[in-house]
């Protein structure tokens, strides 16, 4: 997966960079990697300067705005395919992701990035072979290498998502030397793929689908039933489910998700804002 290099700016270094400037500052130390990590930048009147490279200031920017350097400009890390795909800041360093305005990640009251371990940590992947069905920017399987996963095997549909990982350094590289060649990341769409992913081959799945007015094929009995069966006995499988359509319509969307895991052979039970599902022994 190829990074993008150039620095990203959000609001708040857009205008610690202008402050700087103008308290007639000659530096500014500071993230332009999404609080990854941090470098001094050198100001001058009409450009600032990042590692020899010379960066136009970049003017007001969106309180949630994330910006990258095309080589000519700072725009808006975002892109149209079926719909508006783009980057968002949050007070966490680590950004979540926008598809035509609604919010993929929580980051209300955690980092998207800490949410992702907390959550992984509940399939237990140390030493394990982990499916991760919608790879989304990577949370998931970077808290898998973190945690010790043997193997993790990421599914991503969305050309726009994929490109939207190469500009996130939140997102792990698969080709990084840290993932040591345990990340297997595939552009293909899941609800197909797993068609010919071989029987009880994993040890543990996440699966973080899109809602169901997005992809109800992921909350099909089909595709429950393939889980099933790639996944080994004894296997955990963290679905996140979140709560729509609670308040407008009463729909309990967990509680039908734990109904089709029943039935394609789990015991599964509501976890944080999913279902934790265990495949029984038959």
């Amino acid at each position: 997966m190829a990074r993008h290099p150039g620095p990203l700016l959000t609001h708040d270094v857009a205008v610690a960079l202008e402050s700087a400037r103008a308290a007639g500052a000659t530096t500014w130390n500071g993230s332009f990697d999404l609080g990854r990590s941090r470098a001094d930048a050198v100001l001058a009147a009409d450009a600032w300067t990042l590692d020899g490279v010379a960066y136009p200031y970049p003017g007001a920017l969106k309180e949630r705005s994330i910006q990258w350097w095309d080589g000519e400009d700072f725009v808006v890390a975002a892109r149209f395919g079926r719909a508006l795909y783009k980057l968002v800041a949050t007070p966490w360093g680590a950004p979540t992701f926008e598809i035509d305005g609604i919010k993929m990640l929580p980051t209300a009251q955690v980092s998207p990035f800490e949410d992702a371990r907390t959550k992984v940590a509940l399939v237990q992947p140390n030493g394990r072979e982990v499916l991760d069905t919608c790879g989304g920017l990577g949370y998931f399987a970077a808290a898998c290498l973190e945690a010790g996963a043997a193997r993790i095997r990421s599914f991503e549909k969305s050309d726009e998502v994929l490109w939207l990982r190469t500009l996130n350094p939140w997102s792990p590289d698969p080709g990084d030397a840290t993932a040591r060649g345990r990340l297997h990341l595939e552009h293909a769409d899941v609800a197909v793929a797993i068609r010919g992913l071989g029987d009880a081959s994993f040890d543990a799945i996440l699966h973080d689908p899109p809602r169901f007015g997005i992809a109800g094929e992921l909350y099909a009995q089909a595709f429950y039933d393939d889980l099933a069966r790639v996944l080994r006995r004894g296997g955990r499988l963290f679905h996140y489910t979140g709560t729509p359509n609670r308040l407008t319509s009463g729909r309990d969307v967990p509680a039908e998700v734990m109904r089709r895991l029943e039935r394609a052979g789990f015991k599964a039970e509501r976890a944080l804002d999913g279902v934790l599902a265990v495949k029984r022994a038959r």
